[in-house]
């Protein structure tokens, strides 16, 4: 059998780039195996993989300001990615790009209690920004279930939040600066300890841009001071419309919770016997609802949570009655999505967000396109804020499965869209949501977005392939041309 002969040019340049990333890094800093590849081939959303032609692991801020610099002038596409939970493919690699991983940015630099601020490396995980601070009775707000394992940059790209994101926000709420790479190499700060910024909102810019404008090294967030209290309720009801009539009801009445969670009865069986928390398995749906504050604000609006679950038709509930109980409340919220590991051989998370008084009618609609797909879906709702994460149930080695979900899963956002929502609430678009970019957004909305990039990143190498649906080069979209690697506006008028 005649063997193909290999593309020498493709192989020489590989050859080459990997030369130059070692001149970068210490070399085994540079990962070009085959089989080390695969570590990397796809991030959170594993049922889209691709290995890349090379990762490069810098540790220090001028590593990567050298290589983006390299990489800028070379024309090498480059995907950075942080801890790879990313659930929209937002760190899917690609054959002839190189990933930049900051995996090796993992230490706290500064707490600084005085203005309530830590300063951490891009690759420092989420929980351990709380846990450095806990000793003082600080904490840091945004709390997306992967805390233990998702890096705060990651939080930066994808703008996460939590299940405490209705009350304290998500992390553009809580976010005060960073310190971000250009693609040619600048390194640039944005923000600081301070409260507010002059200038243009660079910085809200940045955060959620998915990696596609530049590359985070550093992050400056806002730290709280724990409640004084903090109590919680477990409620279950008979229908999962009564659970969406119930969380109206609270928000209406004026009552923010700090975290308000919604489960419906596939989910919280996935959960109870994952981590056995004694949540009631004869409902159709629970609530996980906090109230935290002066022990008597809470004491007084959890009586009125709990007459206000009564009205809307709760048949179950139970009040925290101290810190483990209140704790173990939330493990089975916060293990949802490994637990429906336990009852399906694969799932596709969703992520859109709806106006709340729309969640009783979507659940209805989601349960008709469950029937109508055959496929099971369990719901994990961030009910106070109105964003869902529905879990569709399928089996990848059954044929045609994954693109019955991928189906279904597309029909769930263009619900959500439909009844006045937006396609992700903290996910991102990546490569999940990019060709559903279009039902929500005018060809001219994602044109000015494009060039919104063209400012930042003029060739297009920063995480090609995702969030948009049509890539225009710079030069096709009208205000302004590419020229000796820069960006010049032509047609922008004079004053």
């Amino acid at each position: 059998m005649k063997m193909p002969i290999p593309d020498i040019e493709i192989i020489s340049r590989r050859s080459k780039i990997i030369i130059a990333l070692s001149s970068f890094v210490p070399n085994e800093n540079v990962i070009s195996n085959e089989d080390e590849l695969r570590v990397y081939e796809c991030d959170g959303l594993s049922a889209y993989r691709q290995i890349p032609m090379a990762v490069v692991l810098p540790e220090t801020t001028e590593q990567v300001s050298a290589i983006l610099k390299y990489c800028f002038h070379e024309g090498i596409k480059v995907v950075p990615r942080g801890a790879g939970t990313s659930l929209s493919g937002g760190a899917l690699p690609l054959a002839d790009a190189i990933v930049l991983g900051l995996g090796k940015f993992n230490r706290i630099l500064d707490v600084d209690y005085e203005n309530r601020a830590v300063v951490a490396q891009s690759g420092v995980t989420n929980l351990a920004i709380s846990d450095i601070v806990a000793d003082k009775g600080f904490y840091y707000a945004p709390d997306p279930s992967s805390q233990i394992a998702c890096s705060i940059g990651g939080n930066v790209a994808e703008n996460s939040g939590g299940v405490h994101s209705l009350k304290y926000g998500l992390t553009t709420n809580n976010l005060l600066g960073i310190e971000v790479v250009n693609i040619n190499g600048d390194i640039i700060r944005l923000g600081g300890k301070h409260l507010d910024s002059e200038g243009y909102d660079l910085l809200g810019l940045i955060t959620g841009s998915e990696g596609l404008l530049g590359v985070v090294t550093e992050v400056t967030v806002r730290i709280l001071k724990k409640p004084e209290t903090a109590r919680a309720v477990l409620v279950g009801f008979p229908s999962n419309e009564q659970a969406g009539d119930c969380v109206n009801a609270i928000i209406s009445a004026g009552i923010i919770p700090g975290g308000m969670e919604m489960m419906d009865k596939l989910a919280v069986q996935a959960a109870e016997g994952f981590v056995h928390v004694g949540y009631p398995l004869d409902v159709e749906a629970i609530l996980i609802i906090e109230l935290d504050g002066p022990e008597a604000e809470v004491s007084f609006l959890i009586e009125r949570v709990y007459i206000l679950a009564m009205e809307a038709g709760s048949s179950y509930s139970r009040i925290s009655e101290s810190e483990v109980e209140r704790i173990s409340f939330w493990a089975g919220r916060k293990s949802a999505f490994p637990a429906v590991g336990r009852i399906s051989p694969d799932y596709y998370c969703m992520d859109g967000t709806i106006p709340r008084g729309r969640l009783p009618e979507v659940l209805s609609r989601m349960s008709k396109m469950s029937d109508k797909y055959n496929l099971r879906v369990a719901n994990v709702f961030h009910a106070g804020d109105g964003n869902l994460h529905p879990l569709i149930l399928y089996d990848s080695n059954i044929p045609g499965q994954l693109e019955k979900a991928e189906e279904f899963g597309a029909e769930i956002l263009k619900l959500c869209v439909e009844v006045g929502g937006v396609l992700t609430g903290e996910h991102g678009v990546g490569v999940e949501k990019r060709d559903l970019m279009g039902v929500m957004f005018t060809e001219a909305d994602l044109k000015q977005q494009q060039r919104v990039k063209c400012a930042f990143d003029p060739d297009g190498l920063l995480n090609p392939g995702k969030v948009y649906p049509t890539l225009h080069r710079c030069a096709e979209l009208g205000r302004v041309h590419v020229h000796d690697n820069k960006v010049r506006f032509t047609d922008l008028p004079r004053f």
